[in-house]
């Protein structure tokens, strides 16, 4: 846990690196964490996809949820343990792999991403707070949603931690009874295949994985404050156990609310297929699980934003008022996004999960092959603040192949604002992330083991953390 520091029980670390005396706590909180932010009703609207919008039957979409999850969840839980081993914020980190202003080009986009996710996420919370109270109007109930996120925000790190812990066996008793509920609502239908095509089975598939692997920018920054000497194994396990354990069971049981149950997967059905008391307390813990997972996607960009202020003015060391500021504001911006798309939310939503394959899987290749197969874990952290040491001004190589590996995607990429040649004759399936997982790997690796991008004598080699 943090120590107390003169402004209470803020914490008033940002993007500095946390020294080794304030490094505590356990990989198996990280847990609670990952578990808690799934159980959301935006992870059920995920499932709903499945059918709604894949067109598949329940057992392809069941199957599709669980083999995207499993696979993209090995993304994110491998960036968690780089928090531990660093003791930065993510993308602090990424200008190891970009360089000091390169960095920039990520930050903005991930950005972009929080964004998008933080109304997203507000606008189910909204949902659930007038299923509970339907005489609260949408526009009260997504400004309530704001503010109670905001709060948690201020806090910091430590409060995260804590709520999450405290919430663990509250949120995992919700998805318990959701799937009850779920079966007995099913009365004795007979749950059949339904229909199969491949194109519906890899965009379930690539939605799940994406679902996860937008989580990696950000994973780390909940690890940062564990001991450096944490067990990598147990970083990783408790990430990828929390995540998954978390994510596939939300995104079967809405696939099943529509496949099984017979209605549209949303809140008001959800409510309607259950008793008053336990309607009233599912309602509450996917509201709070919508909170927590609209915090971390608030906490996240308030560090980016500093780290990109930060880039301009290397000497300065934010503290928790700077975070807080930046906080509020994208809040506010937030709020604002989630009343304008509110009433097509389902659409925008899918759209921008496709738009999230082009922009995250480059950079996560990128930082991935960096740290486990080019630094080995090896990084001189002073230096991710000075932009005339280590690591430069901009890395070639990561740049360079976050442009390929963008654009090497867009032909096999498949949605409604945009298809690529390739998908057109794949009949619309949507392979542009294995693609651009694969190009961005072996474009990163043969760029820095090029003579043209070798290191020059007066770089100094990086240093443990």
């Amino acid at each position: 846990m943090l120590r107390r520091s003169n402004t209470g029980i803020v914490e008033d670390l940002t993007i500095q690196p946390v020294p080794t005396s304030r490094r505590t706590g356990s990989p198996r909180h990280l847990f609670a964490v990952w578990f808690g932010v799934q159980v959301m009703p935006l992870t059920l609207v995920t499932g709903v996809l499945g059918p709604a919008v894949f067109g598949l039957g329940t057992a392809s979409s069941i199957i599709a949820i669980v083999v995207g999850n499993l696979i993209g969840a090995l993304f994110m839980a491998l960036h968690s343990v780089q928090g531990a081993r660093l003791g930065v914020p993510q993308m602090v980190q990424a200008r190891g792999q970009f360089g000091f202003y390169g960095s920039l080009l990520v930050l903005v986009v991930v950005i972009l991403m929080y964004l998008g996710f933080l109304a997203s996420i507000v606008v189910l919370a909204g949902d659930t707070l007038t299923a509970l109270f339907p005489s609260v109007g949408t526009v009260l109930a997504l400004a309530i949603s704001t503010v109670i996120t905001l709060a948690v925000v201020v806090f910091g790190y430590d409060v995260i931690h804590r709520v999450n812990r405290l919430l663990l066996g509250l949120f995992a008793l919700a998805v318990v009874l959701i799937a009850v509920y779920t079966g007995l609502a099913a009365g004795n239908e007979t749950v059949t295949t339904g229909s199969f095509s491949w194109v519906g089975f890899v965009g379930m598939a690539s939605t799940a994985a994406i679902w996860q692997i937008a989580y990696a920018p950000y994973v780390s920054d909940y690890s940062r404050y564990l001991p450096d000497d944490a067990s990598p194994a147990s970083s990783f396990g408790y990430t990828y156990g929390g995540a998954v354990i978390g994510a596939v069971p939300m995104m079967v049981l809405g696939t099943l609310l529509v496949t099984v149950a017979g209605g549209d997967g949303s809140i008001a059905q959800l409510g309607d297929i259950m008793p008053a008391p336990v309607k009233v307390f599912v309602l509450i813990m996917l509201f709070l699980g919508a909170i927590d997972a609209a915090v971390i996607n608030l906490y996240g960009p308030s560090l980016c934003s500093l780290a990109i202020a930060q880039t301009f003015r290397p000497s300065w060391s934010p503290g928790a008022a700077a975070r807080n500021t930046v906080a509020a504001v994208t809040a506010l911006i937030a709020f604002i996004v989630a009343v304008r798309f509110a009433d097509d939310f389902l659409v925008n939503y899918s759209n921008f999960i496709h738009f999230l394959t082009c922009l995250l899987i480059p950079w996560s290749i990128v930082n991935l092959a960096d740290y486990y197969l080019v630094s080995r874990g090896r990084y001189d952290v002073a230096a991710f603040n000075d932009p005339d040491a280590g690591y430069g001004r901009f890395n070639l190589p990561a740049l360079l192949t976050y442009l390929i590996g963008f654009v090497v995607q867009l032909p096999f990429m498949a949605g409604d604002f945009y298809t690529g040649w390739v998908a057109e004759r794949m009949d619309s399936a949507d392979l542009s992330w294995l693609v651009g997982s694969v190009v961005s790997l072996v474009v990163y690796l043969l760029l820095v083991r090029s003579d043209a991008f070798q290191r020059t004598p007066d770089t100094p080699e990086p240093i443990n953390a």
